[in-house]
């Protein structure tokens, strides 16, 4: 068993607020240290946002839970100062191939283009993720950041009011109470908080139910996402192998509808299943099993007036896909910036509602291609079946049909073409950097161009004329000046700029694309920061 599972990363310390006869008030306080919980905490303490998380437990996660993590999810983990140590215990890989009973009939590739800091996938446990981010908060204390993260401290009560919010926390020394001018409800899919709210999920459960299982073993296989539908080994079902660090293989195996889950997660029953697929001759030991269904759902809206709800608690879908934590993150990523401003005066209250606004589609998107994905993977009827199958067959020999195949449509971050932001002139250009959409990568030299767009509003001019910064309500967008003659892989022309001669783009603190225009328009770059910041 990895030692990691066991030993207190935050350990329960008696903090100043159980010693107080009234409530402490603090400005932002998180509820979960998970992946997306952390993430939130990092960020907004990096922007000087004095923040308090609260956890029920005092570990990493149990179980390897979410292994997939994005190039996007991987960007933003730079901008918390995580990124590098994250690819360096992750595992890269790119390809994948699909298999259909006992043959492969196509595989692919994610990142076919060159010209990016990350790659487009990593596989890492989610454990690793956690403590690696938790490294990250002992880091910035350390450099005296506003950050405090409390184990075992469960919340037991949470009251709204129109300024505050106020909870109710147990610990292994009695409860106490505490306040929040805002909370961030990170406390995943069975969220508590939600619960206490009387707020609950709307969507689809799926019948179907799937084992999940680390591995630990050493086996040749290469790095590569393996898909199988209605493998020898698994017939009628569906199938699922991923490397991850330590050679830990994350393993997934469709069980049908009628089961007893205890009864399936005993090694007994898991065992066999596992030799049939890799074959009697490799042996393994399991680190982690469970049973699993699909669940696509989220909350009707993510703000509930100073409450804040981010990943699992507000939205689930699918495993397949890597959409849960990879849009987790993105939610936080969202987020942060925009309570910064509302925290310091910047902005109204109203630009948290674009918070909703956005992540809700990002949610829908989410759950749409994972609904998607689940309908090709479980067919619920014998006619699904066969156009399924005849799909499969045709791909083997016919590239048209590839596409058609879903084992589930890998995570991209979603373009917010449902907010303000659409409404933003985008005369011409590509369409990867439409308004709404996340920045891409581009080599510049050396460097590349993400860090330098970090957690700021950006003017970037690509062989365009504008003034070295401009002001608009107390928002100040700096200007970042690039030209194609220096882009000698003209991955940021393919990206940015098109056909078009030149370019201007607002960009956002979270790398969105605010607008873009031909040429710097004073006004019209002064309107888009207004509807960026939730003035108009």
């Amino acid at each position: 068993m990895n030692k990691i599972f066991e030993v207190p990363l935050y350990a329960y310390q008696r903090s100043p607020d159980q010693d107080t006869a009234s409530s402490v008030r603090h400005k932002v306080i998180v509820i979960g240290a998970g992946p997306v919980g952390l993430a939130a905490a990092i960020d907004l303490a990096q922007k000087g946002v004095p923040v308090v998380v609260l956890d029920d437990n005092d570990k990493v996660s149990f179980g390897s839970r979410a292994i997939c993590f994005s190039q996007r999810s991987l960007e933003i983990a730079d901008r918390l100062g995580a990124g590098g140590k994250l690819v360096d215990k992750g595992v890269l890989w790119d390809a994948g191939k699909v298999f259909f009973d006992n043959r492969q009939v196509y595989e692919f590739h994610l990142q076919p283009d060159a010209g990016y800091a990350h790659p487009a996938f990593i596989n890492l446990q989610q454990y690793y993720f956690e403590k690696a981010l938790v490294e990250r908060v002992r880091e910035l204390q350390a450099e005296g950041a506003p950050i405090e993260i409390r184990g075992q401290n469960k919340v037991e009560a949470v009251g709204t009011h129109n300024d505050h919010v106020k909870l109710e926390v147990e610990t292994p020394e009695g409860p106490y109470n505490v306040e929040a001018d805002w909370l961030i409800a990170c406390d995943g899919a069975n969220s508590p908080t939600r619960r206490m709210l009387g707020l609950d999920f709307e969507g689809r459960v799926f019948e179907d139910n799937f084992l999940i299982a680390d591995v630990v073993m050493q086996a040749d296989f290469p790095t590569e996402r393996w898909f199988w539908f209605d493998p020898p080994f698994n017939r009628g079902q569906s199938a699922l192998l991923h490397k991850q660090p330590d050679n830990v293989w994350r393993i997934d195996l469709q069980l049908g509808r009628d089961i007893d889950p205890e009864q399936e997660k005993q090694p007994e029953n898991v065992i066999p299943r596992l030799k049939a697929m890799l074959g009697e001759e490799i042996n393994f030991e399991l680190e982690w099993v469970s049973i699993y269904t699909f669940q696509c759902r989220r909350m009707e809206r993510f703000r509930h007036g100073r409450v804040l709800f981010a990943g699992d608690s507000a939205h689930q879908v699918s495993p397949f896909g890597a959409r849960g934590a990879n849009s987790g993150l993105q939610d936080t990523d969202n987020l942060c910036w925009k309570l910064k401003m509302v925290i310091d005066g910047d902005a109204p209250e109203l630009l948290l509602d674009s918070y909703n606004r956005e992540r809700v589609e990002a949610a829908d998107e989410n759950i749409r291609m994972s609904t998607l994905s689940t309908e090709f993977i479980t067919p619920k009827s014998d006619m699904s079946r066969l156009l399924r199958d005849a799909v499969l067959d045709l791909s083997e020999h016919y590239a048209f049909a590839r596409p058609l195949v879903n084992s589930g449509r890998l995570s991209t971050p979603c373009a917010y073409s449902g907010s303000s932001l659409s409404s933003a002139d985008a005369l011409t250009g590509p369409e990867i950097t439409r308004p709404g959409s996340a920045c891409p990568d581009a080599p510049l030299g050396d460097e590349f161009l993400l860090p330098k767009l970090a957690g700021k509003f950006t003017l970037l001019t690509i062989d365009a004329d504008a003034p070295d910064s401009i002001e608009e309500g107390g928002v100040q967008a700096t200007r970042l000046a690039l030209s194609v003659k220096d882009d000698l892989t003209l991955e940021l022309k393919r990206r940015y700029l098109g056909d078009a001669p030149g370019a201007v783009y607002l960009i956002r603190p979270d790398q969105h694309v605010a607008a873009r225009r031909d040429t710097f328009e004073e006004n019209a770059f002064r309107q888009a920061i207004r509807r960026a910041t939730g003035k108009e």
